[in-house]
């Protein structure tokens, strides 16, 4: 079975992507699975399902940050999809941590970037871009010729990704996403995260509420100085 980890910034056009890849699948014969990780609210599982036809799940992160809910759900994610005989299963994923790669071993990892989201955006959003295998631009319609290539720069002075441009909402060069689609490995042995977790956890993310490093431990910072690791 292959694993398609689709991530990116909220409006990027995810699932209007994601919708494209499986239309064209299906109408190869292809069995798929669909599962979205949010944090509050989402209902592209069930538009996978009628649209499409294929089992469809979703997950809330809740208080868990979307990327590390990801590694917790994908091992259940990946045996059901088996379980119901797809061949490819679909991963949405909010992607908000910025500090995460969503990705995981022998997956397609997928980052979907608007161009009209600014031209500095590549360089904002850490492993969730430098670490995939396919960079996908969206909305190039929306942006001058000048701007595409500006942003197309930055992508790749960010990334050794592919970069795919696309107009999702009409279709247009989503075929080279599905042919990579295609050429994807198929999962072999442990399921392993792609790239290291950030280097440590501070009490803040545990629920430590008060303000101010020195109430904290674990990895914390000053104003004026480095991140460094107080405590244990």
């Amino acid at each position: 079975m292959k694993v398609i980890v689709c991530a990116g910034p909220p409006t990027s056009g995810k699932t209007t992507v994601l919708k494209q890849v499986a239309r064209r699948l299906r109408s190869k014969g292809h069995q798929l699975a669909y599962l979205k990780t949010d944090v509050q609210f989402t209902n592209e599982d069930e538009q996978f399902r009628t649209q499409f036809g294929i089992p469809a799940k979703k997950v809330y992160s809740g208080e868990l940050c979307p990327d590390h809910c990801n590694v917790m759900v994908l091992g259940d994610a990946v045996r059901w999809a088996a379980s119901v005989k797809a061949d490819t299963l679909l991963v949405e994923t909010a992607g908000l941590c910025l500090r995460c790669s969503p990705y995981i071993e022998d997956s397609l990892g997928v980052a979907v970037l608007e161009a009209t989201s600014g031209m500095n955006l590549p360089r904002k959003i850490g492993p969730l871009l430098s670490l995939a295998d396919v960079a996908l631009v969206t909305k190039i319609d929306l942006v001058s010729q000048a701007e595409r290539e500006v942003f197309r720069a930055n992508v790749l002075s960010a990334t050794q990704a592919s970069v795919i441009e696309t107009d999702a909402l009409h279709g247009i060069n989503i075929d080279r996403l599905v042919r990579r689609v295609e050429q994807a490995p198929d999962l072999s042995g442990r399921l392993l995260l792609r790239g290291n977790p950030p280097v440590g956890v501070c009490t803040i993310c545990v629920g430590k509420k008060e303000v101010g490093w020195q109430q904290h431990f674990g990895v914390v910072r000053q104003l004026e100085g480095e991140t460094f690791y107080r405590g244990e």
